[in-house]
């Protein structure tokens, strides 16, 4: 499980070490916050929708004591029109950019090109602080598909009146100490088919399904670059994620294979901080444009985001059944459609 784990955090640090160049972004004032959210909108999104993912492969629940350990990989796949958003002059105060262009890309876009933004902010006497910045291109280029990965390492165990307990924990786990990690989840699948007189002789199973996830990493954000106009001291970004899930399930659980389905409801929040202090060195200019000095701010813990995930879903699927072995793979219909991948040992 840890191995796991760590290959999947290793993943998403490519898309949050991003953090390490958005301490430049904090050179736009008030306008930083919103340039950070919609930079990293898409990841976010994703892996809230990823890790509502995997939790069964069947509707059918085990025996009392039965227990199963499942191994699942899903990838959110992030829609076309989340690679890149628009930038809106009227929403901004105090940047603009150059050359006319009206839209910038995210974390998750194919396009890894730098665009540079200008800052010019009024101090109320006649003179502006100045100054520029690169904001960064998307990381797609990098992974082998343009999705936002998450694990699904799980213990399932049959309890009395035909429910099942589920759990997902893996503890901290330090990488390089620049990125620190854990998660916790657990979920409760109850049958239904008990309640429905005869159909409980079929192949045919209903359940419904509950489940929670809730995960925290943090990354360091070091000071790599003297020569830039942002200086960091204890620089950290941390993200708290909590989603859940409610499904209604079914399936046909045959010998050699099963088909599953469900329909539900996820929901995910997740915020996001940058911590530490920093440093902000801007050009003074005069209102014609001649630079009359620099002037040094330092300002702590800037930025405090929220981001949402919510929305009804689909999954369609099938498992093989080699013995207690299980092969299964599904998919699931919503905002950003997810694969899910995995194996299971199950013992009923």
């Amino acid at each position: 499980m840890k191995k796991i784990f760590t290959l999947f955090i290793l993943i998403v640090s490519m898309q949050l070490s991003k953090a390490q160049e958005l301490e430049s972004l904090l050179l736009a004032a008030d306008d930083a916050s919103l340039l950070t959210q919609n930079y990293l909108n898409p990841a976010m999104e994703g892996l809230m929708y990823s890790m509502n993912g995997g939790w069964t492969t069947t509707a059918k629940v085990h025996k009392k004591f039965g227990f199963d350990i499942t191994i699942g990989f899903n990838a959110s796949l992030v829609p076309d029109k989340a690679q890149a958003f628009a930038f809106v002059p009227s929403d901004y105060s105090f940047v603009t950019l150059p050359n006319g262009e009206s839209e910038l890309q995210t974390v998750m876009s194919e396009n890894d090109v730098e665009t540079t933004i200008d800052i010019s902010i009024p101090v109320g006497d006649g003179t502006f602080k100045v100054a520029s910045f690169n904001m960064p291109g998307g990381i797609t280029e990098d992974l082998p598909v343009n999705a936002v990965p998450a694990p699904t390492v799980q213990v399932g165990f049959g309890l009395p009146f035909k429910t099942d307990i589920k759990a997902r924990f893996v503890p901290d786990l330090n990488f390089d100490d620049d990125v620190e990690a854990n998660l916790i989840g657990f979920g409760l699948q109850h049958d239904l088919t008990q309640y429905l007189g005869p159909m409980d002789k079929l192949p045919l199973s209903i359940s419904i399904l509950g489940a929670f996830t809730n995960m925290k990493v943090t990354y360091a954000i070091n000071d790599e670059s003297t020569t830039d106009d942002v200086s960091v001291n204890n620089g950290e970004a941390e993200f708290k994620m909590n989603t859940w899930t409610v499904q209604a399930l079914a399936s046909i659980d045959l010998k050699i294979i099963t088909f599953y389905g469900s329909v539900g409801y996820n929901n995910g929040k997740t915020t996001a901080k940058m911590k530490g202090d920093y440093t902000l060195t801007y050009d003074v200019e005069d209102g014609s444009g001649n630079q009359i000095g620099t002037i040094d701010e330092t300002i702590s813990n800037p930025i405090n985001l929220d981001f949402e995930a919510n929305g009804m879903r689909a999954t369609l699927g099938t498992r093989l059944n080699l013995a207690f072995f299980k092969i299964f793979a599904d998919y699931t219909f919503q905002k950003y459609n997810t694969a899910t991948l995995g194996i299971a040992f199950s013992f009923r």
